[in-house]
């Protein structure tokens, strides 16, 4: 009789460590949260050289989010084709900012991604970023220097 009532203690006691996060999720589920992602372009150099009078720069940014090995794509934009020396500088950046809602902070992650596409006189030069927006900042603001 001891050992049943052993054997039915430790059986509950297991089934308690491995159901814990499931009961946990239906007793109290997560909330959806919002975010806020501004985006600032702007010329990271100085391209007012004549060997820059050619030379035009191609955006395109991607926001996607993950959940476990699952990736969905939330906004994507091409930002039109500039001469490098009609860049405006930092203080007058290209703004622009993207509301994500609906968002699971402890399942998912999310992800800005952009490529930077170069041309000058025929010469295509890619460059690719990415970041990983922090949990728990509501208001997210990332800086990309062309």
């Amino acid at each position: 009789m001891k050992k049943i009532i052993l054997l039915t203690s430790v059986i509950a006691v297991l089934a308690a460590v491995v159901f814990n996060r499931k009961i946990k999720e239906v007793v109290n589920p997560e909330k959806p949260v919002s975010k806020d992602i501004s985006f600032a372009v702007y010329a990271g150099g100085n391209y007012s050289a004549s060997v820059y009078d050619a030379s035009k720069a191609q955006l395109h940014v991607t926001i996607s989010k993950m959940k476990g090995h699952r990736e969905s794509i939330l906004w994507q934009k091409n930002f039109d084709a500039m001469e490098l020396k009609n860049i405006p500088a930092e203080c007058n950046a290209i703004s622009q900012v993207v509301h994500i809602n609906n968002l699971f902070e402890k399942k998912e992650e999310l992800i800005v991604t952009y490529t930077l596409t170069y041309d000058s006189r025929g010469s295509i030069l890619q460059r690719y970023s990415g970041e990983v927006i922090a949990k728990g900042n509501h208001a997210n603001k990332l800086l990309i220097g062309i």
